[in-house]
This record gives structure tokens, sequence and C-alpha cells, in this order.
């Protein structure tokens, strides 16, 4: 019988497993780097198992990869995958295709303690999915199975993070994630640093750029496929050069593999590439000749492998030593998915050149952020939470001496106390006030959180106050305060083509002063600290801090002129132009 020995890392991602289904029966998530030895973990989970485990994986080629590691133990395991020619579920351990057993639930008749899913990313919240109704049809015969995933990057386009809570004590996702707590992670920068993957060599190439910043994405950070071949079709020339600079700069390499915009684009390419030793895989490719390239290019048939968005997961070729981007990627998440397919180990491979001709701009190492970027210029930046001390991941922009400008986070991700009764930080960087109650909500929030009242669209208000003869809204751009008295100030509001109005605030009121802190100790420039102001001297000296409001709505008073009526921070909504009815 052959022994395997796990790496310190995976035996402490067993017994994190093992700790945290014993307290608890909610789904969890292992986060490690592609190459860490996912199948190992798998195997090790499977072999101290007691009752049937059920592994599933969404494509053939992981099914077979995880069936072969565990039976190169001398373990036996049932297949369950029309790929593979095969329906069993015989054996204590079954490795399954999620296509094949969502086919035949009428089959799934025995006790499984555990559900194990590979690339777990790919999962939804929607029962009705595929791996909804799996696990729906297992729980009929143990209501409480435990469902264990695992994946490299557990961000999904267009839902985000796929669990909620974080062991290190932090908040990812929702209480819509479809698992609830990732119980071990590992980083990339140990793997490399520890030599169980290869070095990424990233380069900057000096040859022709593809320029993508002219293109919309969605809310999601996806490109449209009709606007990118138009932009490509314009750029024949520069796909050309790129595809020359890939093949000299592949001279002295093993396995590259190109990853392509649109199939339009990936067709380019392969034309551009030498004969016979280039193919290409994009969605359409029949399974047996997908088969048959994937396996002539492991046997290094095939130098040069295009595809379009069908081998960023699931896909096992260490000698690959090069990669070449082509397309704009929408997160960290998935330019690491992209990298991670040239970072396994090989015999004689010392690092795997990384070319990025699309312009995406991510560090490798950079964590995901978990929403859209929000601009070219924003970066995943540290935010300490004045309330709780806690260390956010944001995007944001840096100066050029490294400090923190602004950042665009909503709420400290924090999470207080022990498990199980977590409770996240309430502090909120960027927040909407209830009229009803004063409490702090989200900006997008339609009800309050904390009375349940009705909160008003900062739309309506700015289309009322336009509508209004007497009254005046100033896209404010900025403000700048005076000095009156010993405790007394002026603060003046102005927008880009010079119209201003007032307000006045008397810190001898201390009802004046709770409203001032109340509207401005928190949003001060960098959103990263907050400021207590105790008196008019303080305000003035440090009114660079304060942060103008977007709109300021004024009315007209026959005695006082014009007196502001409503600030409103944090607008995220249509009238980016105040006069814009």
């Amino acid at each position: 019988m052959r022994i395997y020995t796990l790496r310190p890392y995976q035996k402490e991602a067993v017994q994190n497993t093992i700790a945290h289904f014993r307290l608890s029966d909610e789904p969890a998530v292992i986060v490690l780097p592609t190459g860490a030895g996912k199948s190992l973990v798998i195997a090790e989970l499977a072999r101290l198992a007691r009752h049937k485990i059920l592994v599933l994986a969404h494509v053939k080629e992981l099914v077979e990869q995880n069936a072969q590691k565990y039976a190169s133990f001398d373990l036996s395991a049932s297949i369950f995958s029309a790929g593979l020619g095969q329906k069993s579920l015989s054996e204590q351990v079954t490795f399954a295709s999620i296509q094949s057993i969502a086919r035949n639930l009428e089959q799934l008749t025995s006790y499984f303690s555990l559900v194990i899913i590979d690339e777990c990313h790919r999962v939804s919240a929607e029962e009705d999915s595929q791996y909804g109704k799996v696990i729906k049809a297992l729980k009929v015969h143990n209501p409480n199975l435990k469902v264990l995933g695992l994946s490299a990057t557990p961000y999904r386009l267009g839902m985000g993070w796929i669990y909620q809570n974080h062991y290190h004590g932090f908040v990812r996702g929702t209480s819509e994630s479809p698992f609830k707590r990732c119980i071990y992670e590992l980083p990339l920068r140990y793997m490399i640093k520890n030599g169980y993957l290869t070095p990424p060599k990233e380069v900057d190439p000096a040859v022709s750029h593809y320029n993508f910043s002219s293109l919309k994405s969605d809310q999601f950070g996806r490109y449209s496929q009709e606007d990118m071949n138009t932009l490509l079709s314009a750029q024949t020339r520069a796909t050309f050069s790129i595809i020359s600079h890939i093949i000299e700069q592949s001279k002295q390499r093993s396995g590259v593999m190109i990853f392509a915009a649109t199939v339009m684009h990936a067709k380019e390419i392969f034309s551009y590439l030498p004969k016979g030793s280039a193919a290409l895989i994009i969605g359409e490719t029949e399974t047996v000749n997908r088969d048959n390239i994937i396996k002539d290019f492991k046997n290094k048939t095939l130098k040069f492998l295009v595809n379009v968005s069908v081998l960023t997961t699931g896909f096992d070729a260490p000698h690959v030593d090069l990669i070449a981007i082509l397309r704009p990627t929408e997160s960290v998440s998935l330019y690491q998915q992209i990298v991670g397919r040239g970072l396994r180990l090989s015999q004689g491979k010392k690092d795997c050149l990384v070319l990025d001709y699309a312009g995406n701009d991510f560090n490798l190492f950079h964590p995901e952020v978990g929403s859209k970027k929000p601009n070219s210029q924003s970066e995943p930046v540290q935010v300490i939470c004045p309330g709780c001390g806690f260390a956010n991941i944001f995007w944001g922009q840096l100066n050029e001496q490294g400090e923190l400008i602004e950042h665009y986070g909503r709420r400290c991700q924090g999470l207080l106390g022990d498990p199980p009764d977590q409770q996240q930080c309430d502090y909120r960087f960027r927040f909407k006030e209830c009229q009803a109650c004063g409490g702090e909500n989200d900006i997008a929030a339609r009800l309050c959180l904390h009375c349940g009242e009705v909160m008003a669209d900062p739309d309506d208000k700015l289309r009322a106050a336009l509508n209004l003869k007497n009254a005046m809204v100033l896209r404010c751009s900025g403000l700048s305060v005076s000095l009156l008295k010993a405790q007394q100030f002026k603060v003046t509001y102005f927008d880009e083509d010079g119209a201003s109005c007032d307000e006045v605030y008397d810190f001898v009121n201390p009802k004046s002063r709770f409203v001032f802190n109340r509207e401005f100790g928190r949003r001060v420039k960098g959103r990263n600290l907050q400021v207590s102001w105790q008196n008019a001297q303080q305000v003035y000296e440090m009114s660079h801090l304060l942060e103008a409001p977007d709109f300021v709505v004024a009315k007209q008073h026959k005695k006082y002129g014009w007196q502001v009526s409503e600030k409103i921070f944090d607008y995220q909504g249509l009238y980016r132009i105040a006069d814009k009815s």
C-alpha cells in the first residue's frame, strides 16, 4: 500500500474541517491555491470518514484526477460520470460529475455524511441549481449532511464572495452566500515562498498592447463580447505583433497557454501560430476532439494551446511555463486562476513567464476585494476601522508616498466576539441616516434596519428640490471654513460654476456641536479616521480634512437669504449633474 504524507498546511486544513463539523452543520469552505494538492486533502478526509462521501466536480477531468489520486493509495472508490463511462455509487467514496449525478437523483437513496465540492466557486445560492438539487436529495436521508467546498478563488462574478464569514474574524459575503464560513485559507505567496509552486515571472511585454479602457463593463465587471469583437477587429495588426512576440518568447519554453477575449479573437490568434504545434479549444469544441487536444498538449506534441474561458479551472498540465493573457480580466480571482495554470511544479521548470497584453494591471498577490473596480486608478488598500481596529481591504487610491487618499469601502468587515455568536462590526465608513430614528444604514438601503421606516430616496429629494422655484441645488465640488467668533464658524459650500451657500455652526451650543460631529466627524478625507471636533479653532485649522457633501440643497428665506436645508453625502444615484432633472 502506498503511503502518502500530507504537507503541514494540508494537515491543518483537514484538522480545521473536522473541528468545524464537530460543532456545526453549516456549509464550509477551504481555500487552497492551484497546485496546493486539494486532491490529497479530499483523499484524507475520505479515508477518515465513517460513512459514505460524495465528491463533486464540474468537469470530468477533475473527477478523474481526484479519483486517480485517491486510487493511487490503494483506496477503492466509485465513479459516477457519464463522460468517464461509469455510474456507480457502491463504494464508501464516490467521485462524481455534478451534471451526471443531478440527472440521476433517484439513485441517491443512501446515507451520505459529507459532500465535498471541488472548484466550489461555481456553486450558486439557488436551491434549484444542480448542486442545490443534489444536496436537497441527500438531506432527505441525512438532514445533518455536511457540505465542504474547496476552491483557489472563492469569488464568483455576479454573486461576489461564496462564503459569509472567515475564520480569521471578518465578513466577506452575505447571509445569501451558499457557504457560511471559510475554515482554512492558504496564501499564494506562502506556496511560492516555500517551494510548493513555481515562481511566476511577470513581464510587461515591450510590444503593442490592447487598450480595453474604452469598453464599459457591467455591474459585475464583465465586458460585452460584441464590444470586444468590435475593438479587436480594429487591432489585427496589434494581434499579429503580439503573437509574433509570444512565439519569440516561447523558444526556450515547453508549454504555452494563450487566453483570448472572444471566439473570433481566438481564431485569429490561432491563425498566426505555427501549424501543427498549436490547437484551439472553445466552448463549442466537441468532447472527443477536446480530449485529444488536451492529451496531445500534455504529451507536448502541441506547444501552443489557445482557449476562451474554458481552461481557467480544472485543467492540470504541470509543464506549462508561459501564460499569455490577451483578454481583460474581471477580477483578481480570475487573474489568479489564469496564471495558476502555469504555477504547478514540473521537472526542469524554474519559473513561469506571464505576459499580459491586455493591461489588466493586477498584482498576482493582491487579495480579492469583492466588488467591481470603481476606476482604473484604484488598487486594494488597507483601511483600519476606527471602531474595532480591524484591517479592512477595500478599493482605494494611494499617493506617490503610499499614503491613503481615499477608499470606497462602506462598512467594516471585522467580526466581533467568538464563534458561533460573532457579529459584524457596525462601523460604517459611508452611511445614510434614517430621518425617523437617526440610525445609520447602508447607502443603498430602502428600509431602516433599526426602525423599519422607509428611507428617503436621495433622487426624490433632488427631484423635488429641482422643481421648486425657491430652492437651489449645488453639486458640491468643495467647501471652506471661516471663523466668525471664538466658538462660531461658517461653512461655505460651492460648485464648479462658483455658486455657493453658507451655514453657521455655534459650538457654544452643545446641540450644534453634536450635529456637526454627526455629519462630519467620520466624513474626513481618506475615510480612515474619525475626528471629534471640540472647538471652532480646531475645525478651522483642520478644515482640509472635511469631506464635502455631494449635493447641498438650500431654500430661500425672506429675511436670511439662502439657508441650507439638506446635505446629501455618499450619493450614487442618477443626478450626477445638479441641474439635470
